[in-house]
């Protein structure tokens, strides 16, 4: 039987199997991960919740969620941006949604080593990354999403069909791991897609030398680490911009700001931004962030939103669904423990290229990608 993560003084395997097993009581009939029990279902944190169910021994339950994911995508490649209740609440698309099935596809394929659910799964993925690479602008970043293409449009998306032209951090860093994902699925089953590796490189180009390409950082704290945890941004440049804002958004004992002026943590993003440090081998501040988002945990395993900790309250009055999973990953992520517990860390493609020097801040060399 595989082990379950564990952190020493933190959370024992038998705590993370509880929080599996919350996520998966949580689970649809049709295989649909809600953000919680009659909630909204949307194509990225159902994804993410599978991702935990893989890494906590659920492999039936992951299986139906990423089933559920290749029956309801769309004929275009896309995925409407909420369902709710099997229902579709919202028609349009996001990019980042549709791209995060790589992701997901790729790390159950680690855990699991079935060539078969590969094998299945590859139509899905490729429709879809072939349905984000539309959205990439010449300059590399990538528009966020655009309205669902009418029927005369042969499901192409072109500027008079609803393309919405602005780039967002926070999308375009994590369509950087999923890409980096789907081409290894692409070249696992024998169809390597070097146009899709091409479009990683200028996605993480603009990333890393271009940011006036996308809509300024927010207030969210996603658009602060995210770069990171995608792998566009890594080593002394990654730690550099992770300390730029790490007092306006972390807040000792209790996790991270999930909007910087706000008296609210959330543990999604805790253990999102665990999971950039872990990417950054700063495993001591990570490990004390994902002890301090404890106060969220329920009883039964599951773990709320967030707390308003002016007031002592929890907001939303909710346990969700991905919240536990960030949790999973992030225990995994520091434990080491999975087959796919590098999946975020092995997000960064420069690893095994020569890149410029002009390209990633303090990397000397002399040559350039080509």
């Amino acid at each position: 039987m595989a082990r379950t993560p564990s952190v020493p003084g933190v959370l024992t395997s038998e705590q993370c199997l509880e929080t599996g097993a919350a996520i998966a009581a949580m689970q649809e009939p049709s295989g649909a991960l809600p953000w919680f029990p009659g909630g909204q279902t949307d194509p990225w944190d159902h994804i993410e919740s599978a991702m935990a169910l893989s890494v906590t021994g659920m492999l039936a339950e992951a299986e139906k969620a990423y089933e559920w994911s290749r029956r309801t995508q769309r004929p275009d490649g896309s995925w409407p941006i909420k369902f709710v209740n099997g229902r579709v609440a919202d028609p349009n698309t996001d990019a980042n949604f549709c791209a995060y099935i790589a992701v997901g596809v790729w790390h159950h394929h680690l855990i699991t080593g079935d060539r078969a659910f590969l094998d299945h799964m590859w139509p899905t993925v490729w429709a879809a990354i072939e349905l984000v690479l539309r959205f990439q602008a010449p300059s590399g970043q990538m528009y966020w999403g655009g309205g669902h293409p009418l029927p005369h449009t042969g499901g192409q998306f072109g500027l008079a069909d609803g393309v919405f032209e602005s780039a967002m951090l926070t999308g375009s860093a994590s369509i950087h791991q999923a890409l980096g994902c789907a081409a290894l699925i692409a070249e696992a089953v024998g169809q390597p897609a070097p146009a899709w590796r091409d479009a990683q490189m200028r996605l993480g180009h603009a990333l890393r030398r271009h940011t006036g390409h996308f809509l300024p950082p927010s207030d969210h704290s996603m658009d602060w680490y995210y770069p990171v945890l995608g792998g566009a941004v890594r080593g002394r440049a990654g730690q550099e911009l992770i300390a730029q804002r790490w007092d306006e958004f972390v807040v000792d004992g209790l996790g991270i700001r999930c909007v910087d002026h706000r008296p609210w943590v959330t543990g999604a993003e805790t253990c999102e931004l665990v999971l950039a440090m872990n990417c950054l081998g700063d495993d001591a501040d990570a490990c004390r962030l994902f002890a301090d988002m404890q106060h969220l945990r329920d009883p039964d395993g599951s773990y709320w939103t967030g707390l308003v900790f002016s007031d002592g309250k929890r907001w939303p009055v909710e346990k969700s669904c991905w919240t536990s999973a960030a949790v999973v990953l992030a225990a995994d992520a520091l434990s080491r423990t999975s087959a796919a517990n590098g999946i975020f860390r092995d997000a960064d493609p420069l690893r095994d290229v020569t890149v410029s020097a002009g390209d990633v801040p303090g990397l000397s060399c002399d040559c350039t990608i080509a």
